[in-house]
């Protein structure tokens, strides 16, 4: 039943969507006034089914749109084979069709249908006109105004189905946009809020600890904050980067790059209290870029290097100016990242192998290369058996606003 409701469905559409082509009406009359014939019609046509679409009728033949006729008794159901048009001039002179069952039964002389295509090539089904007198029709002006007509037809109802997929899109796309400022919302508020209170309690237990147990317990859940709040971090920003309107950057020159830095490293330095990090920031003098962002860069890779990094060897974190461009770079010891891994390091929620409380979503690394190509920098790595290097390289003043991705 669902079955035979859909195909239904379908050809009510199919009927309607002729209706709405405002050119239809005027095809049909111009088919008439040019052949002399009183019947013209737009016909759906499919393997059971002849339903008129449109209809200009001055002979009383009695059809009219949504009106059908039994496919076995058209010439349309031959047509539906061979998909070839038929022109006949004079149906009683005519020696292929002068027997027909389909002129007989419908009282009509003189006959023309050319087949209607979609773009995919398939048979919407035809543009056919007829009368109960002679009309010279089969001639080349005739046959080529006809196949023009009927190309315009199918080509119309295909930019109709384009507009209307467009038009859903669209709509989706307004669903889908209220979804994700929602989305965003529950990562801004609903989760930092919470968070922020389990941070604020572990600072206070923190300074109430009375043995190394204690302590220990404490660091682990700040650290946990820290992870869970770079976390929602960076699916923020992937959020607005791919779902939103891109990374956003607010640039300037007008304060120190380095103490935001040196607070970076301060924090996580307090959250991996076992770790030691060796810090080289120069003085960078004026540099022009998004601090905050150039922070949260140093925080993905300095959080990167501590989760990854070998455990008994120092971290380094250094920061320089050379001539007009600014060098960042983090440092770390331990197993190399094989060649393969690297290739897909900035890929978003690519994980390279880790153990299971090292794994996150795959997307730090990934903020960190947006980031780096919002300022107009390049981000390498290199990796080896002694050393992995993270390194940005950008420019350190500009004229211009700091570039989107």
């Amino acid at each position: 039943m669902d079955r035979l409701n859909a195909s239904e469905l379908r050809l009510q559409n199919d009927v309607a969507a002729v209706g709405r082509l405002d050119s239809v009406p005027t095809i049909l009359n111009i088919v008439c006034r040019s052949t002399g014939m009183g019947f013209a019609a737009v016909a759906r046509v499919t393997d059971e089914r002849w339903i008129a679409c449109a209809v200009n009728d001055a002979i009383g033949l009695g059809l009219s749109a949504g009106g059908e006729l039994k496919l076995e008794t058209t010439i349309c159901d031959e047509i539906r084979g061979h998909r070839q048009p038929v022109v006949i001039d004079h149906v009683a002179s005519d020696p292929s069709y002068r027997e027909h069952h389909t002129p007989v039964m419908y009282g009509f002389q003189s006959y023309i249908s050319v087949p209607i295509y979609r773009a995919n090539g398939e048979l919407f089904g035809t543009l056919c006109a007829l009368d109960p007198h002679p009309a010279k029709v089969n001639t080349p002006a005739t046959i080529v105004m006809f196949t023009s007509f009927a190309d315009l037809i199918g080509a119309q109802l295909d930019a109709q189905d384009r507009a209307a997929a467009s038009e859903s899109a669209l709509a989706e796309e307004r669903k889908n946009s209220e979804l994700r400022e929602q989305f965003i919302a529950v990562l801004g508020h609903d989760l930092r809020n919470p968070l922020a209170s389990i941070d604020a309690g572990a600072k206070l237990l923190r300074r109430r600890a009375a043995d190394d147990r204690t302590l220990s317990i404490v660091t682990s859940m700040e650290r946990s904050v820290g992870r869970m709040a770079n976390l929602i971090d960076n699916v923020l920003d992937f959020a607005r980067g791919r779902l939103g309107g891109g990374l956003m950057l607010n640039c300037d020159d007008s304060e120190p790059l380095e103490p935001a830095l040196h607070q970076v490293v301060a924090e996580l330095q307090s959250a991996w209290p076992e770790r030691r990090i060796d810090t080289s920031i120069d003085q960078l003098g004026a540099v022009y870029c998004d601090r905050p962002r150039l922070a949260q860069l140093l925080s993905n890779l300095l959080g990167n290097a501590l989760t990854h990094g070998s455990s008994d060897a120092p971290i380094v974190v250094e920061a320089y100016r050379l001539d007009d461009v600014l060098h960042l770079a983090v440092e770390n010891a331990g197993a190399p990242i094989p060649p393969a891994t690297i290739e897909r390091l900035f890929q978003p929620f690519f994980r390279a192998s880790a153990a299971p409380a090292q794994q996150g979503l795959g997307l730090g690394l990934y903020i960190v290369s947006e980031i780096a190509h919002a300022h107009g920098g390049t981000l390498s790595v290199v990796s080896d058996d002694h050393v992995t290097r993270f390194a940005l390289t950008m420019p350190a003043i500009s004229a211009e606003p700091c570039r989107l991705p």
